[in-house]
This record gives C-alpha cells, sequence and structure tokens, in this order.
C-alpha cells in the first residue's frame, strides 16, 4: 500500500466504516443514505475506491478493515513526514502569504533553518 491519502467523501465513508465494521455492504449504503444522503451508487463507488487503496475490504458483501483507524493514521503521519523531509521547499514557508503574514519567532526560525542547511550545504 503506497499512499495515505482519502477524499473528503473517502473520510466520510472511512469514519463509518471504523465505527461499524464488520458491516454489511447492504447496510452501509442504507447508512451512508441516513448520514450523508448518498445514493446506493455513490456508496460502492467510494467503497471501491478505499478498498482499491487497500484500506478496507468486501468479501462476501461484508466490508471490514485491512487496517485500524490507529495504523492509518500512523501511516499518514509518517508518509507526510517524509513527503516534507523530500520537499525543496518548506511547507511552512510555503503557507504564508499577504493576508497571513509570519510572526517575529516565525521569521526567526525559517532564518534559523536556512542558517543551519547553508552552513551543512558549505561542509560538504
Amino acid at each position: 500500500m503506497g499512499t495515505y491519502n482519502m477524499t473528503e467523501a473517502e473520510n466520510f465513508l472511512a469514519e463509518l466504516i471504523w465505527e461499524k465494521e464488520p458491516i454489511r455492504s447492504g447496510e452501509l449504503v442504507k447508512m451512508a443514505v441516513q448520514r450523508f444522503g448518498w445514493r446506493k451508487s455513490t456508496t460502492y463507488t467510494v467503497l471501491r475506491k478505499i478498498c482499491g487503496k487497500g484500506i478496507f475490504q468486501n468479501q462476501a458483501a461484508v466490508v471490514t478493515a485491512r487496517i485500524s483507524k490507529e495504523e492509518y493514521t500512523g501511516r499518514k503521519g509518517e508518509q507526510y513526514k517524509q513527503e516534507s523531509q523530500d520537499s525543496p521547499q518548506p511547507k511552512n514557508a510555503a503557507a504564508f502569504s499577504k493576508s497571513n503574514k509570519p510572526g517575529s519567532n516565525d521569521i526567526e526560525e525559517l532564518v534559523t533553518l536556512i542558517e543551519e542547511n547553508t552552513r551543512s550545504d558549505q561542509c560538504q
């Protein structure tokens, strides 16, 4: 299983499955209609996608989790951490815009980060 990102709709259904598993797929459809106002086809489409990601399985019309919510959250955190380390631009620097200017502590942290990376680059 490579990626641990779900869309908002996938997250809605995942939360419901983790809450009620094991659950028959027909019952899941009924609950999705009640909670989210989804049609049967929408529920099965979203279910197929999250099963395809390896997070859930639908065998003999019974839906169960392949990984727990806690394990998913942990793996997602590890994925984010790895992506942040691989990113050429710090995500916190990209978060600043004209409407959200950095405070003095933010600027100090960024300066320190730049200086540390500049020093380590020069030593290599």
